[in-house]
């Protein structure tokens, strides 16, 4: 894959299977996320696991907007990933984490690749009030990356 429109990365002093615990916790993901505030399993799998579906309801402001997701990989205490659709059939996005172990706890990276085409990114910029989405992915992803440390560290 090519390299990421953006990541961000963070040392938290949390065991790599209790951060991929919550990362993968898409009842309380909102706790912790600066842009998704709420995410549900749909379809017959309700656990993160390759192919798996979910729905996100993300926020900026005053904007709102509903994503789907189909899991692309799912491996305990290494790496969560999922590719993002609007309206169930127009790329988005690639959205990973990648967790490795360090003698402290783990090293947490967030990566994103926008896959949108040339449409999606006049109307995704409109619809999310978001016209530059490297910005604000980069600082978003430091955002929900310090929560989570908070989050991880506090069990």
């Amino acid at each position: 894959m090519s390299e990421p429109s953006a990541s961000a990365r963070i040392e938290i002093a949390a065991p790599a299977e209790r951060v991929y615990e919550l990362i993968t916790d898409l009842a309380n993901l909102g706790a912790w996320n600066a842009e998704c505030v709420r995410a549900r399993w749909v379809g017959p799998v309700k656990q993160a696991r390759r192919g798996a579906r979910f729905v996100g309801s993300n926020r900026n402001g005053a904007r709102r907007w509903s994503t789907q997701c189909t899991v692309t990989a799912a491996e305990p205490g290494r790496a969560f990933a999922y590719h993002v659709r609007a309206a169930g059939v127009l790329d988005v996005a690639v959205w990973r984490f990648e967790l490795t172990p360090t003698d402290e706890g783990c090293l947490v990276e967030q990566k994103t690749w926008d896959t949108r085409g040339p449409f999606m990114r006049v109307v995704g910029g409109w619809a999310t009030n978001v016209p530059d989405r490297v910005t604000h992915n980069s600082a978003n992803m430091a955002r929900t990356l310090e929560n989570l440390k908070r989050a991880a560290e506090r069990r």
